[in-house]
């Protein structure tokens, strides 16, 4: 029985980390709204704010690069998302 039992919580933690390590769907800087763009690494609701009236004011990004433009938006915080980030 303790060996079901073992069997049963490896099982459980097997699943939980392959759920937990499934990566999110990259988050398009084109299109997203505030909320989406919030869940970037050191992206809160104002810098995500300043995404949106940057593309509002200059149109679509060409590059991930081209967020450093944006107030508040750094290399490091572009370097930590960049693999979160698509243009398309």
């Amino acid at each position: 029985m303790k060996l079901i039992s073992s069997f049963l919580c490896s099982l459980a933690l097997l699943f939980s980390v392959a759920a937990w390590a499934e990566p999110a769907a990259p988050i398009n800087i084109n299109t997203a709204d505030v909320e989406s763009l919030a869940q970037l690494d050191g992206v809160g609701e104002k810098k995500a704010q300043a995404i949106l009236a940057w593309r509002d004011a200059n149109g679509e990004f060409v590059s991930v690069d081209q967020l450093a433009e944006v107030r508040g938006i750094g290399e490091a915080t572009i370097e930590a998302n960049r693999e979160k980030i698509t243009l398309e």
